[in-house]
């Protein structure tokens, strides 16, 4: 028969585990019982004798009498004790519900029920920020300078995730820290009306405090005095109240301890403390900010609210706008999916939640994505606190949101500029120094200021969650997005917009063929209220990759030369683009045919076949040209072709209107194929031996008759430079088709260049 442990004998247990600074799993080895078995007596809840004896054996502990209660004594104590239960929920069912059952943040014009919205969480049984790790390894498999690399996993965590509500089934004792806006208020109310409802810890009656609106009754009550009163405005007396305490029957729900001033703090922890020590066998959750947490309270499990994954966002998204407009839901995944610097704010809950609000109202997300960030950041450093009424305390005094952002900022440049994405807390400090010792009575003192700093720093993270700690000692922003977004701000605010000879522009421009910039220019260049200085320094930029290389000129000059012999039905602008692609295509193989011309797209070639249909001789040349080029495209490949295709591309060729001596050459070069052309077998046995030299007889032809296909003889390093100037140009244009205010006759100015020798450039330049 089993037994259970006495109210008195379960308290007794619990004080002796704490004064051996054991947590329950380490009394589980050294009594050496099942995994269960400890977390079950603490709960009152029945357990073997044997167990029972090895617990107390462990804790050093006589077991008396008293400390138990047989199973056949609680029947009755049972059944009234789940009478009790059932009353007390009936009474408070309206105020959880009033209470928990819905939510409403930032701009929302009216409540959302919290089961319409609420996507499950998952926790991390470790915290991220106590990890001993170093910057190498945070950097591990994250590269800026790759095109394609994982923005969203940025600091990522590979610790195992659990299910919220499993986490809180697991441990009785529970606190769920994390960043700001993570999600923790929503969590605790959705696990309120769990309870309430009967679907999860059917058997508790929960009550949810928070610990601001406790901590600042003006009669200061103690924890259970606060209970009581708000127990009795549903009915509930103090007796009620003090069974179900008794016997384990409550689920107490304590939100926001970060949220509570720092004159109530000692009293608010001392009063918790008292509470959970008294009340051991009742099940326990509480939130905090994860780096506001200062001091630790022994029985609690911590753990903290993971990220939103890909799903957790795709769930969010699909319940905000089922209540809203389901033909939004598609979309915004779909926007979301294209812009992975927008997406990585997704996956904190209170910003995707923000950027719902924003697609909300127009149906997309904003072009200008300096503002969308600009909100973000406004956010998290002024609305969320004060949309809930909450005063933090000011760690220094002269340090207000403006000069906040002026702080983040210059650390933003400082670190992204020395590739510095994770950096050591005490390299923060010393740049949190520098900014502040300038402020208005600023401390003089060194140590003072060093104290300073970090109390900063801390506020910063725990306040708003713009910083945070990776692993031990080491910082972030808590989005690269965010890092960009205050560079590119600092780089806004230190400059004049209107000077080539801004020292802050110009160095932004010299980032041209770096990747990991590309945000920059495109953020400061929409913060800017005149973007022509940076447009036409960027321009420069461009110009000089090249201009000491005279190969790459010399290619550069036949590009020109091809689109000067085109019909002026098309600009010459676009014809560069369309022959600069075509090299990049059929010569230097860099990308295949397939492959999209993001470059080519800006200037609406989107089909190189139907480009060139245009009326006149030389606007059919570069279809001809086209079709030749597709001709060469046989080079690269030495597996099983059929004659036949090779003979249709030739004959399409044919039949347009090309030199005559062209077209004897080609039908002459399709009559050596032509003797191969009964035996397919064969016929790839010739091809693998003399692919190479009937496609040199067909560029003999091409360059002698249609000046393509030149063997440019280009090095390693020249095609390195190569794709650094196709990458700055389409950067550039990318640019020029954004928001950022420039004149029409600049862009025009900047497009008519582009691709452009620099002899011809400095030529036009001339000429003006």
């Amino acid at each position: 028969m089993g037994v259970r442990g006495s109210q008195s004998g379960i308290q007794k247990a619990v004080a002796a585990r704490i004064s051996k600074g054991w947590t329950q799993q380490e009394l589980q080895k050294a009594a050496k019982v099942g995994n269960q078995a400890v977390s079950k007596f603490f709960n009152g809840k029945s357990v073997a004798l044997s167990t029972v004896k090895h617990i107390y054996s462990a804790l050093d502990l006589i077991l008396e009498e008293a400390d138990l209660e047989s199973e056949t004594s609680q029947v009755d104590g049972n059944n009234n004790l789940n009478g009790l239960v059932r009353e007390v929920r009936e009474k408070i069912t309206a105020r959880i519900i009033e209470r928990c059952g819905t939510m409403r943040v930032l701009d929302m014009t009216q409540s959302i029920g919290l089961n319409d919205i609420y996507t499950s969480v998952n926790i991390l049984e470790k915290i991220t920020g106590r990890r001993g790790i170093g910057i190498d390894k945070l950097m591990q498999g994250f590269d800026p300078e790759q095109e394609n690399f994982d923005r969203v996993g940025f600091g990522e965590i590979s610790e195992e995730r659990v299910p919220g509500i499993e986490a809180v089934k697991r441990y009785s004792k529970l606190m769920v820290l994390g960043k700001p806006g993570a999600g923790k208020t929503t969590f605790l109310k959705y696990l309120a009306i769990q309870c309430i409802g009967g679907e999860f810890l059917g058997d508790r009656v929960p009550i949810f405090i928070t610990l601001k609106d406790f901590a600042e009754t003006d009669t200061q009550p103690g924890l259970i005095e606060f209970i009581n009163q708000r127990f009795a405005e549903s009915g509930v007396t103090e007796s009620q109240t003090a069974d179900l305490l008794k016997q384990g029957r409550v689920f107490l729900l304590l939100d926001g301890l970060d949220e509570v001033r720092e004159e109530d703090a000692s009293r608010v922890i001392k009063q918790i403390e008292r509470f959970s020590e008294r009340y051991s066998i009742n099940h326990f959750a509480m939130t905090c900010r994860i780096a506001a947490r200062e001091h630790t309270f022994q029985p609690f499990k911590e753990v903290e609210v993971a990220d939103f994954n890909n799903e957790q966002i795709k769930t969010f998204v699909g319940k905000w706008f089922q209540i809203k407009q389901l033909s939004l839901v598609n979309r915004f995944m779909t926007e979301l999916e294209e812009n992975e610097s927008i997406k990585e704010l997704a996956t904190n809950p209170l910003l995707l939640t923000l950027l719902c609000l924003e697609f909300e109202d127009s149906g997309d997300f904003p072009k200008n994505r300096s503002e969308l960030y600009e909100r973000a950041t406004h956010t998290l450093l002024r609305k969320w606190d004060s949309k809930r009424g909450i005063k933090r305390d000011q760690v220094y005094k002269n340090l207000f949101a403006s000069r906040k952002e002026d702080l983040l900022s210059q650390l933003a440049l400082s670190t992204f500029e020395r590739k510095e994405y994770f950096f050591k807390q005490r390299d923060a400090e010393r740049y949190i120094t520098d900014y502040i010792r300038n402020l208005p009575d600023a401390k003089t003192d060194p140590e003072a200021l060093q104290l300073d700093s970090e109390a900063v720093l801390k506020s910063i993270e725990a306040q708003h969650g713009l910083l945070v700690e990776r692993a031990r000692g080491i910082y972030s922003f808590s989005h690269l997005t965010f890092q960009e977004y205050f560079t590119a701000r600092k780089i806004f605010t230190s400059c004049n917009p209107d000077s080539l000879d801004d020292k802050a522009l110009q160095s932004l421009a010299c980032h041209i063929t770096e990747h990991r910039w590309r945000e920059v220019f495109s953020l400061t260049l929409e913060m800017l209220p005149n973007a022509e200085s940076l447009l036409l320094l960027m321009k420069q930029q461009v110009d000089t990759i090249l201009a000491e290389d005279e190969k790459l000129q010399k290619f550069l000059r036949w590009v020109n030369q091809k689109s000067l012999a085109v019909d002026k039905c098309y600009e010459q602008t676009a014809v560069r683009v369309f022959y600069f692609c075509l090299e990049y295509i059929y010569n230097f193989n860099i990308f295949s045919i397939d492959d999209f011309i993001e470059l080519a797209d800006y200037f609406n070639i989107h089909s190189f076949n139907d480009y060139w249909y245009c009326s006149g001789d030389k606007g059919l040349k570069g279809l001809i040209d086209l079709k030749c080029y597709e001709l060469l495209y046989y080079e690269n490949i030495s597996k099983f072709i059929p004659n036949s295709a090779l003979a249709d591309r030739i004959e399409n060729v044919l039949d347009d209107k090309i030199e005559p001596h062209l077209k004897q050459s080609l039908q002459k070069l399709r009559n050596e194929l032509a003797d191969s052309n009964q035996d397919q077998e064969k016929f790839q046995e010739w091809w693998q031996s003399n692919r190479q030299t009937w496609i040199n007889k067909v560029k003999v032809e091409m360059i002698k008759y249609r000046n393509i296909a030149h063997d440019w003889q280009l090095n390693s390093k020249q095609f390195q430079l190569l794709e650094q100037y196709y990458d700055a140009n389409l950067l550039l244009v990318e640019c020029l088709s954004s928001d950022c205010v420039a004149s029409p006759e600049v862009r025009q100015e900047i497009e008519d260049t582009l691709l452009l020798p620099i002899a011809e450039i400095e030529k036009r330049k001339n000429r003006r």
